[in-house]
């Protein structure tokens, strides 16, 4: 795998990370209830939970590969509309109205009495947008001459070098301002620069040769 390759890949995936979700809400959340000491907590489960879609995709895609060669061509195309489809429906979710945010109710998670490691590493395995990066996203910057797996290995190693850096970052942030700057004009922005990331990487797969 070529540099060039990683870091188009982390050009990719920068803006997908900063957009918040769940492991930035549990950061937040962390800090703000206790201390950075538990935001960083929660940053670093967070980021095994990344590990583990990693070997995840890295065993099933290097079995896929292995049966056929053509199979990850199928996999990109396939991942690549997903991208589009997903990148239009972020884009467009920019134009809904916001619920303010005192009066949103977030659900009581089954695993919210754990530390701040725990609840960042179980949110995050079974946090289907972190899966559908490893699905859908990683293997547009995969090729057959080398073996798969090392491939993921070395994706999901910038990636999860972007999410800590980001969530490390935001804790200190929010540990020294103590209130929740994620603003609605915040996160409609993050949303379309994620979502217009989204189409040019789905376009790039579908007029690929």
């Amino acid at each position: 795998m070529q540099w060039h390759q990683v870091l188009a890949f982390v050009a990719a995936v920068t803006p997908l990370t900063l957009l918040p979700g769940t492991s930035f809400t549990l950061v937040t959340q962390q800090v703000i209830a206790g201390s950075r000491a538990d935001g960083v907590r929660a940053a670093l489960g967070s980021v095994c939970g990344l590990l583990v879609h990693a070997t995840f995709a890295a065993v099933g895609l290097s079995a896929l590969v292995m049966s056929s060669a053509q199979a990850l061509t199928v996999v990109k195309v396939a991942g690549g509309v997903y991208l589009v489809w997903l990148g239009v429906t972020t884009w467009r979710s920019t134009h809904r109205g916001a619920e303010p945010a005192t009066r949103r109710r977030r659900p009581r998670l089954p695993w919210s009495r754990l530390g701040g490691f725990g609840q960042g590493l179980f949110s995050n395995v079974l946090n289907p947008k972190a899966a559908s990066v490893y699905l859908t996203l990683v293997p547009q910057f995969l090729t057959t001459d080398h073996a798969i797996a090392p491939q993921i290995a070395v994706l999901s190693l910038a990636h999860i070098a972007v999410a800590l850096v980001w969530l490390l970052f935001w804790s200190s942030v929010v540990a020294a301002a103590r209130t929740v700057i994620d603003t609605p004009r915040f996160r409609r922005g993050m949303s379309r620069v994620a979502g217009a990331v989204l189409i040019g990487l789905g376009i790039r797969t579908a007029t690929a040769r």
